[in-house]
């Protein structure tokens, strides 16, 4: 299973309230500071995150090779890893160029994901799923694979759980 820190663990989206079981950090990735002006209040604050404890072991409790599938890349290892209860030497799919633009109009992960998979089922949790990454993947990769969107308002949910462990019951 690969799986995207903001809007599945992160839900980024949720700007007025912090959801149920959820705590707050102020992490500073790689990838984010390089956007903030240095010196700035927010480049010295760091970027709110909001994490639930609980999912670490919930998702080592499915029956999946987790990877980090994430614009934090090894980043999520050091700082959402042990934040949630996951170990912190997770895979980590390395993109070759971030928020490239794909010709076809796909998310710009979901080619390189494809050639990660390289054949094998898998489940990828993000936000940013769309209905035509859907049936990209259905098209172009021979065995069973799930996507599932997150809505970043709400992050994993129970729900969310089910669909993953039923999915994997039905392999």
């Amino acid at each position: 299973m690969v799986g995207k820190v903001d809007g599945p663990l992160n839900p980024y989206a949720a700007r007025l309230y912090r959801p149920r079981g959820y705590t707050t950090h102020r992490l500073h990735p790689a990838i984010w500071l390089s956007r903030q002006t240095p010196g700035s209040r927010s480049h010295r604050r760091g970027l709110r995150v909001r994490l639930n404890p609980g999912h670490g072991r919930r998702l080592t409790t499915l029956p999946y090779e987790l990877a980090w599938a994430t614009t934090w890349m090894h980043q999520a290892n050091e700082m959402i890893a042990p934040a949630i209860g996951l170990p912190g030497d997770l895979p980590v799919i390395e993109w070759p160029e971030l928020f490239t633009k794909d010709p076809d109009g796909l998310y710009w992960k979901t080619r390189h994901l494809l050639t990660w998979a390289a054949g094998r089922p898998f489940v990828w949790v993000d936000d940013m799923i769309t209905d035509l990454d859907t049936a990209h993947v259905a098209a172009h990769h021979d065995a069973p694979a799930l996507l599932l969107r997150i809505h970043p308002r709400r992050g994993l949910r129970d729900a969310d759980f089910a669909t993953l462990a039923r999915w994997a019951a039905e392999l």
